[in-house]
């Protein structure tokens, strides 16, 4: 279960970014708020790598390090993600209503799972799919404003582009999920905010006064950048797909606290939603996939402790210490348990 805590914490985080975002909205255009929120979020997770180091030395566990071999898929993650969605949102918005926008941008979550599902085969049953149907149609509510209004088509196009780039982003992520977290964030938070920065800066958008950069890097720091990390770490236990539907609190998350912040008053829609999101997530939370499989002859590197799929002797001096980080060996194995599709259980059925 510590990988769903993750992604609800993800959301959590994530949920309280968006009405701050929107109050630094009257500061700086959308553009170069998103490329100084990310910007944010990578400076601060590099303050807390070199803090943390630190403590690594004194003995606390380290995560494992990217290697040259997931370069590709961290590349691919932050150009359709870092550089290519921001790009097609920031397009689409222009051409179309922001409560049509609000709307397809739920879409995301959709293709998200969908390419979990039938690109990458990540285990799913009946009861997950109709969660996350539920689910999905909570987050429709939540964002619809009455009319459907698109606008160009080709904003719409833009805006559908993005969510497929954001999809595609998050698969992409959690087959390095097995890394280092913060590491991993702090990387795509630097590009793609320098991306994103540098396009509107070159667009002729004026930066805002220090302290309002200083504020949306807080923002970013918490919204995005620790955000970001947790989210990888859910993705490490709890796959794509289940990953994404808890991260779906987030929204609702956001409309709580803009309701205190601004003073909003619900609608019926939004009480429908906040049953049916209930709903979806309760058929989650209560799965139970257990079933005999197998575990292929494996070496991999990331941080764990010796359960019942880490039996293996150290070549290095160990006191005993967990969790610990090394490269480590994992013999074929046959054995029936709950379980998620983590990094240990990505087989087939």
């Amino acid at each position: 279960m510590k990988g769903i805590g993750y992604a609800m914490e993800a959301a959590l985080l994530f949920g309280a970014a968006t009405p701050l975002a929107k109050l630094l909205l009257n500061e700086a255009p959308p553009l170069l708020l998103a490329g100084l929120l990310y910007l944010g979020a990578g400076l601060g997770l590099t303050l807390w790598i070199v803090a943390r180091r630190g403590l690594d030395a004194l003995g606390r566990a380290d995560e494992a390090a990217l290697s040259i071999s997931d370069l590709p898929w961290l590349g691919g993650a932050i150009l359709t993600g870092g550089v290519l969605g921001p790009i097609l949102l920031m397009t689409g918005l222009r051409l179309t209503p922001a409560t049509s926008a609000s709307l397809l941008l739920n879409l995301e979550g959709v293709f998200t799972t969908l390419i979990a599902w039938f690109v990458f085969r990540e285990n799913f049953d009946r009861r997950i799919a109709v969660g996350m149907l539920v689910i999905v149609v909570a987050s429709l509510l939540l964002s619809w404003g009455g009319t459907l209004d698109l606008g160009s088509p080709w904003g719409s196009v833009c805006i559908i582009g993005a969510c497929g780039c954001w999809a595609m982003d998050n698969n992409l992520t959690r087959q390095i999920s097995a890394c280092n977290p913060l590491q991993i964030a702090c990387i795509k938070g630097l590009v793609a905010g320098s991306a994103s920065t540098l396009m509107a800066l070159l667009g002729g958008i004026s930066a805002p006064p220090l302290g309002i950069v200083a504020a949306v890097a807080v923002v970013g720091f918490l919204g995005y950048g620790l955000s970001l990390a947790l989210y990888i770490l859910a993705l490490r236990h709890i796959g794509t797909a289940r990953t994404g539907a808890y991260f779906s609190l987030a929204p609702f998350i956001g409309v709580v606290l803009s309701l205190v912040m601004f003073g909003e008053v619900p609608g019926m829609l939004f009480w429908l939603a906040m049953v049916l999101m209930a709903w979806g997530l309760w058929l989650h939370l209560s799965e139970r996939h257990n079933h005999e499989h197998s575990h292929d002859e494996n070496t991999h590197n990331h941080q764990h402790t010796h359960d019942e799929h880490h039996q293996h002797s150290h070549d290095f001096p160990w006191g005993g210490g967990e969790p610990h980080t090394h490269s480590h060996h994992h013999a074929g194995l046959w054995h029936t348990h709950p379980h998620f599709p983590d990094i240990h259980h990505r087989h087939h059925h």
